[in-house]
């Protein structure tokens, strides 16, 4: 343990400070290129957003149809072609728009690590570090290079994200450091000794940081479906080919015309495209509201979310709180007999009593001056430090006692605070050189069993108050009997500071089927308290996490019964989350201390404060930057927004694929043209799913996400597709059979197209449900679309579209009609209760929500 004087932090005994390299060390390090060039992205580069939306394998089978039209073909056949170059430019345009807003957050909350350098301080970002910089460390930090150990004060490191070991280890002068590791306790500094990509866990510090439209189950639901549409598209395409050069080899150009037609559609280019602009979008708004988000899929994954654990402080309350009492305990007959220093066998006062006998006078004075002290000693107080720093600083306590200066008080011995241990701790050499040991932490920690205090710690705990117990002790402050002997001096009541947002983000939670959880290292009854004002249901029964069975099915149980946890240990957050995530749920955790950093990365999503310590904010997927809880209810809207609406466009896409697919089989078995020219099925491609996905894509959500998201988009897109494919083939060979002559290849076509849009109007009616009314506005501007195609005669002719005749009009809405109905019965079945889930889930709440 090292040895410090005064209220001066981060010194070697008998040493001053370490000054660090000096200027010109640091310029001729960068000289020889010995820097932290880690290059770590929050985004992909502009050269892998333009690969990543032109080069694809539909694009590839688009355009190559679209060279083929621009060769036989009139302009508006190759129409397919426009769209897909202006739907590329729009997904570019979109993620460079993200990729903008994510770069800005990231250099907000950058962390920027504090080097030592001519004897000063300063941050610099990780970037600037190099080899052989005096890097500061405290409680929270995160280490970004490999290092060595030159000052320890009660140093600990968590290396459990690397090596997967649990506990903290204790660092001195000359161990190593490892990037990639945190500080739980005490502080010091080390020296760089590998930088870049030299640095141990350097590449996992950059994958925690980076932004990736990887690794997520919607996108990778996308990509199966693609796969599954390749292995379909291409022999189909080849029969179509060869049946229409068969079928129309007296016009070639029109039977290349109809086979592009029938290929073209099968492609569902558009739902990829529509996948990237949402999440895009998502993440500009989120932007907006100071929530970085580090990893894309975390977008989707909040949206997953059945429970969420939240850690009281800097969640439900505020960061900082207040001195609200300070409270003196008698010895166990009512009085404050005279006490010497336990740690002094020389003093013969006696050691029961610690808080007076110094010639300070007064306990209470005595009391304050040793908090004082305490605080001074702590070279990065924490939220409950940092309240007694502010209620009793030395200078005002110099000012009440000029005979006993509280700055004249050294410190010999600290244990900084651990969330393992409950308590922080000093060895105190007073003005008049009594020299003592105090410890200040948990009353159920320090107080001894059966403690006449322990009725008033209850008390105010229950009255949502945080309370801390300052206790003398007979030995070393990290001494593992010092608790043992802890004879208690006061209780300092502190006053937490509610978030204002908190209440409303709980129902919020609750109205969304969202189950919280408070997992808090606080007394289980004060927490408990906090909670009850916030009206969480379950606050009234706290549990103490000591008390929680240590078997998974016991802890899922405990876990599943109660919402509040008090007393929860690091190790237990971490326990705790593992076993929500083996019984099936989805868990999100929020924090922004050291203690929650293994919880953090365990949880499925990991949310962090700004504020928080470097260490949450590496391993988290999300940073709210301005520490706003409020933030989250918009994750998670932005995060069901996307997911329930890509499946709901998915549906028109896949729908237009199977039913592309079954018209073009049916015209290779009944060796007939193509019923459609590319341009018709650009028309219908359009209005149906193109224009209206766009809208329904953007449009709010707040249904829960749900997995399988494959297995549900094919268990209506394949009845609908079929549905349609069939209905619309069967107008088509009754239109041959009706119309003859000359120019009745385009009656027929234009019948068939009639067929066809009606039943995917009605495709894109049931998935637009429920109506609201700009969907209703929506559907109905789609229909005047196509109506205004069959009234004017200019774009009659662009489209090649007249229908003839009164017969076949009628008979393909009566046919339109029967397919609506067997829609209408296919979604009923899809949708019946039992279908989406252990609850099942009626069609208006099926992700389709307003």
């Amino acid at each position: 343990m090292t040895e410090r004087t005064g209220a001066a932090a981060g010194t070697d005994s008998g040493n001053g400070p370490l000054r660090g390299l000096s200027a010109a060390e640091v310029a001729e390090r960068r000289a020889r290129g010995e820097i932290n060039d880690v290059p770590v992205r929050s985004s992909r580069s502009l050269t892998d957003i333009v690969r990543a939306n032109v080069l694809t394998r539909f694009n590839a089978i688009i355009g190559v149809l679209f060279v083929i039209i621009l060769i036989v073909g009139p302009v508006q056949d190759s129409l397919f072609g426009f769209v897909i170059v202006a739907n590329t430019l729009i997904g570019i345009v979109q993620e460079l728009r993200a990729k903008r807003t994510l770069e800005h957050l990231a250099v907000i909350g950058e962390v920027r690590p504090v080097v030592r350098r001519d004897g000063e301080q300063a941050a610099v970002s990780t970037s600037q570090i190099v080899l052989g910089d005096l890097i500061e460390l405290r409680p929270g930090d995160k280490c970004v290079v490999d290092g060595e150990v030159a000052e320890a004060d009660g140093l600990e490191i968590d290396e459990s994200l690397l090596t997967g070991e649990a506990d903290a280890v204790a660092k001195a002068p000359g161990d190593r450091v490892m990037s990639g590791s945190f500080v739980v306790a005490g502080s010091g500094a080390c020296t760089a000794t590998r930088v870049g990509r030299d640095a141990y866990a350097a590449q996992l510090a950059e994958e925690a940081s980076r932004f990736t439209l990887v690794h997520s189950e919607l996108r990778n639901g996308i990509n199966d479906l693609l796969k599954y549409v390749t292995w379909v598209i291409v022999p189909t395409g080849i029969g179509l080919v060869l049946s229409q050069l068969f079928v129309g080899r007296h016009d070639p150009a029109s039977a290349v015309r109809r086979m592009v037609g029938g290929i073209a559609p099968m492609v569902p280019e558009g739902l990829v495209l529509l996948t990237s602009i949402a999440f895009a979008i998502g993440v500009v708004r989120l932007g907006r509201r100071k929530c970085l988000v580090q990893e894309l899929p975390a977008i989707e994954g909040l949206a997953r979310v059945d429970v969420v654990c939240l850690d009281k402080t800097g969640t439900l309350t505020e960061g900082g709180m207040d001195v609200a009492e300070l409270r003196m305990l008698p010895d166990g007959d009512g009085t404050h007999a005279d006490a010497a220093d336990p740690a002094d066998p020389a003093d013969p006062a006696d050691p029961a009593d610690p808080v007076s006998g110094d010639g300070a006078g007064d306990g209470q004075a005595h009391v304050e001056h040793v908090l004082a002290a305490l605080g001074a000693a702590d070279p990065r107080p924490n939220a409950s430090m940092q309240a007694i720093v502010d209620a009793y600083p030395l200078g005002r306590l110099d000012g009440d006692r000029p005979g006993d200066g509280a700055t004249a008080w050294q410190t010999a011995q600290s244990l900084p605070f651990s969330s393992a241990r409950m308590y922080s701790g000093a060895t105190l050499v007073a003005p008049d050189g009594t020299r003592r040991t105090w410890l200040l932490g948990a009353p159920d920690v320090l107080l001894p069993s059966g403690h006449h205090a322990s009725a008033d710690v209850d008390a105010l705990s229950r009255e949502g108050l945080r309370v801390l117990l300052l206790a003398a002790t007979g030995h070393a402050p990290d001494a593992p009997e010092a608790v043992d002997d802890a004879v208690p001096a006061a209780l300092v009541v502190l006053e937490q500071r509610l978030r204002p947002d908190a209440g409303d983000i709980l129902r919020y939670f609750a109205d969304q089927d969202v189950t919280a959880k408070v997992l808090s290292g606080d007394n289980a009854v004060s927490v408990g308290a906090v909670a009850g004002k916030l009206r969480l249901p379950g606050a009234q029964n706290p549990v103490d996490a000591a008390r929680l069975p240590e078997d998974t099915a016991g802890m899922v149980r405990a876990l599943e019964s109660a919402t509040v946890f008090g007393r929860v240990s690091p190790q237990q957050k971490q326990t705790m989350v593992g076993a929500l995530q083996e019984h099936g749920h989805h868990v999100a955790m929020t924090g922004d201390g050291v203690n929650d950093v293994l919880a953090l990365k365990n949880a499925d999503i990991g949310v962090g404060m700004g504020t928080g310590s470097e260490a949450t904010r590496a391993v988290a997927q999300i940073v709210l930057l301005d520490d706003s809880f409020a933030a989250l209810p918009s994750v998670v809207a932005e995060g069901r927004r996307v997911i329930g609406n890509i499946e709901r466009v998915a549906n028109l896409f896949l729908t237009k694929t199977v039913y592309s697919v079954l018209l073009a089989v049916l015209v290779i078995l009944w060796q007939v043209p193509y019923p459609f020219l590319p341009r018709h099925l650009t028309l219908l491609s359009s209005l149906t799913i193109g224009i209206p996905s766009f809208f329904l894509a953007l449009a709010p959500n707040k249904e829960r996400a749900k997995p399988h998201f494959v297995r549900r988009v094919m268990r209506y897109s394949v009845p609908a597709g079929l549905i349609a494919g069939a209905a619309t083939f069967t107008v088509y060979l009754l239109a041959r059979h009706h119309y003859t002559g000359r120019g009745s290849l385009m009656a027929e076509t234009s019948v068939a197209t009639l067929t066809l849009f009606l039943i995917a109007m009605w495709v894109l009616a049931i998935v637009a449900r429920p109506y609201s009314w700009w969907r209703i506005l929506l559907v109905a501007a789609m229909g005047l679309g196509f109506v205004a195609v069959l009234v004017f005669p200019v774009l009659q002719r662009f489209f090649a579209l007249r229908l003839t005749g009164t017969v076949m009009p009628l008979t393909a809405l009566a046919v339109a009609a029967v397919a609506a109905a067997a829609l209408e019965v296919a979604w009923r079945w899809v949708t019946r209760p039992g279908e989406n889930g252990p609850r099942g889930r009626s069609p208006e709440s099926r992700g389709y929500g307003t």
